[in-house]
């Protein structure tokens, strides 16, 4: 290629990549909760022939064959399926799976960015993609308009609760989520404060940085929440009764995927957050 037109080429390399997964695409492995979920929304779950197991939405998508969990990929149990594709959040790995299945089919990296932004590229990259760009832009308009619903929510607020997040899988797994983490960013854009800001990610919990934390309201996944035995079981946590969310059982628990995924059902998910979150919206409110 003369130099003339070499400044074609990286164009030339993204559209031939983009075109060669839309056409082949006949058989998809989907990991991630939000990539599956947003294939599924595009009408293309058909295609689908496994997923991982943080892919809990649509129900359709629970009943295929599961490949791992995103983070600890088995590159064996994906390349059984003979997939044409495989989709994969950022958040998969590890690399050494990833490069295993780079080298035997196409790999599509889907970016996981925790805002609105970051939630419109996901679906239409996706979108572009799967060949299905106006499916792409009609989803995007229906989070618009949820974001525009929980906007009007937000706009009535007069609080700003001190919000802790805490991850739980049994009482063996237990980890409070500091900045830059999904429920970081759905508790700042639904009005709250994140009551930890002084490390970014999770890091183990302890009762006395709880304590030292002071949450109006205790957030968590419904499945982290059951693991521990309900809020009966949370309680119990050494710490947790001294706090005010404890005290006045200000405890959310939301569905997992919903909550944290920044797909199509964000403006959803945010706008129960809110009503969590600030109890003037409350009917009963005074």
């Amino acid at each position: 290629m003369s130099q003339r037109w070499s400044f074609l080429l990286p164009v030339l390399m993204v559209w031939m990549a983009f075109a060669s997964v839309t056409d082949a695409a006949s058989r998809l492995v989907s990991v991630g909760g939000s990539v599956t979920e947003i294939v599924y929304a595009l009408g293309a779950g058909a295609d689908v022939v496994g997923v991982d197991t943080s892919s809990t939405y649509p129900e359709a998508a629970t009943q295929l064959p599961q490949v791992g969990y995103q983070r600890r990929l088995s590159a064996e149990g994906v390349l059984s399926l003979k997939p044409d594709v495989v989709l994969v959040s950022s958040d998969a790995g590890p690399p050494v799976a990833l490069e295993h299945l780079k080298a035997a089919v196409e790999v599509v990296e889907v970016s996981s960015v925790y805002s609105v932004a970051g939630a419109e590229a996901k679906i239409r990259t996706i979108a572009r993609i799967l060949g299905r760009e106006d499916q792409g832009e009609k989803l995007v308009g229906t989070l618009h308009c949820d974001l525009a619903t929980a906007q009007a929510a937000l706009n009535q607020v007069r609080s700003q609760p001190r919000v802790l997040f805490l991850y739980a899988r049994g009482l063996g797994t237990l980890y409070v989520s500091g900045t830059g983490t999904a429920a970081d960013a759905m508790i700042r854009l639904a009005g709250g404060v994140n009551a930890v800001s002084e490390y970014e990610d999770f890091k183990p919990f302890t009762p006395e940085a709880v304590v030292t934390a002071a949450p109006d309201v205790l957030l968590m996944l419904s499945r982290g929440l059951e693991s521990l035995g309900g809020i009966e079981g949370l309680l119990q946590l050494p710490g947790i009764a001294l706090i005010e969310a404890a005290k006045h059982r200000r405890i959310v628990a939301m569905d997992d995927l919903y909550l944290s995924s920044f797909g199509p059902r964000l403006g959803a998910a945010l706008r129960e957050l809110i009503f969590h979150l600030h109890p003037e919206l409350q009917p009963d409110s005074p």
